[in-house]
């Protein structure tokens, strides 16, 4: 029986090897562009669950930024308001402290100015020894 399918030159036998080497590549081009397909779908997913992943963990982290900004700044005005109420009481002081002074220097004048003077001079003696010890 002759094959009338066959070209000149070929046999049959031939021919069915050649359509099977075709087919054979038909098949691995087949299945290499359906597992490009695949990998490209596998990493699209990786790539949204990521994408979810980093928009769940911004979502939660954005109140506990948000509360940990405010307990700072809560903090810094406690700190500012205890700084000027402290500074508020030493001027006080300090004024209670010179009218007192300016009381006794008028109630005891004399007394005052020897106070003053044996300050000075206990001062002026610490002094003197200061720069002795450091010659």
């Amino acid at each position: 029986m002759t094959n009338t399918n066959t070209t000149p030159g070929t046999n049959p036998t031939t021919r069915s090897f050649a359509e099977q080497g075709q087919d054979v590549a038909d098949q691995a081009a087949s299945k290499t562009q359906s597992a490009i397909r695949s990998t490209q779908r596998a990493a699209d997913n990786a790539l949204d669950k990521l994408s979810t992943t980093v928009d769940e963990a911004r979502d939660q982290a954005a109140p506990l930024i948000n509360r940990v900004s405010a307990q700072a700044e809560a903090a810094a005005r406690r700190g500012m308001d205890a700084v000027r109420d402290t500074s508020q009481q030493l001027r006080e002081r300090a004024l209670c402290a010179s009218d007192s002074a300016v009381g006794y220097v008028k109630d005891e004048p004399v007394k005052a100015m020897l106070i003053a003077a044996a300050t000075g001079a206990l001062l002026m003696g610490l002094v003197a020894m200061l720069s002795r010890s450091r010659d």
